[in-house]
């Protein structure tokens, strides 16, 4: 007589069953106390409005990286997780919930969660170890760049998901806010703040033309909006969502200046 298989919960170890019955009552306990701590919104958007007229805060509210031609951009993980925090009674965070060094990928969760509501954003997906160069693809094999890259791409689900979760008059009033207190800058005046960006650039090898031809205008011309449009791809080549090359395309000379130069 063959002796039917055990059901495959009843090789769970009494070490995992233990860490899921206790993960199971913490969630229960996280979503009692939030439910009998409500948020207070009007003190949550009084605290929001104060964050976001901080400098320190705005000048990383923002990403920008390039995609099939084109530039895009919008607000960061950084900003998510600020008005998570402010929001409050939200849980969030990415979890690798295995990974195939054969197939090179890993699958991810990444997730944010409303305890009070108990309303959840969360998405799976898979993160292929695999990063993009100017060379081509390059598949990852060293733990630490594929540690790196999981990183990298589930902070950019975890925004999604979170910005899924939040209102989206509280997003939007945050966002405004940022982009005001960018332009306005940190309160020096705009000459030195244009002075400062394009000493940080050339340490990066940006020249002022390749500054100018990004911005469509002459140095002289500047304003804060392009400022601050100049600070958002910085933050985003520093970050690793961008490289320079990428941001300022190498300027080519032209037919006339070669022919000029012989």
């Amino acid at each position: 007589m063959n002796t039917p298989a055990p059901h495959p919960a009843s090789r769970i170890g009494q070490s995992t069953a233990i860490e899921m019955s206790r993960a199971e009552a913490e969630v229960k306990a996280a979503v009692f106390i939030a439910q009998q701590n409500p948020r207070n919104i009007e003190n949550a958007q009084a605290e929001m409005r104060f964050a976001c007229r901080q400098y320190a805060l705005a000048e990383k509210a923002f990403f920008s990286y390039p995609k099939a031609g084109e530039t895009i951009s919008g607000p960061s993980i950084h900003l998510a997780r600020e008005l998570a925090l402010i929001w409050g009674n939200v849980q969030h965070g990415t979890m690798e919930l295995s990974r195939d060094t054969a197939l090179g990928q890993s699958e991810i969760l990444a997730y944010a969660w409303d305890l009070q509501r108990n309303s959840r954003s969360s998405q799976i997906f898979i993160a292929p170890h695999i990063r993009d160069t100017r060379k081509g693809k390059k598949d990852l094999t060293d733990l630490r760049d594929v540690y790196e890259n999981n990183a990298n791409l589930g902070a950019r689900r975890l925004r999604e998901a979170i910005f899924a979760m939040l209102p989206a008059w509280y997003t939007a009033e945050a966002i405004a806010i940022c982009q005001e207190t960018l332009a306005k800058g940190d309160g020096t005046p705009l000459d030195v703040r244009i002075k400062k960006a394009v000493a940080e650039y050339g340490r990066v090898g940006v020249t002022v033309q390749q500054l100018e031809t990004k911005l469509g205008r002459p140095q002289d011309r500047w304003n804060e909006s392009d400022i601050a449009d100049l600070q958002v791809v910085f933050q985003s080549v520093a970050k690793g969502e961008m490289n320079r090359d990428e941001a300022f395309p190498p300027l080519r000379a032209t037919a006339a200046e070669i022919t000029g130069q012989q």
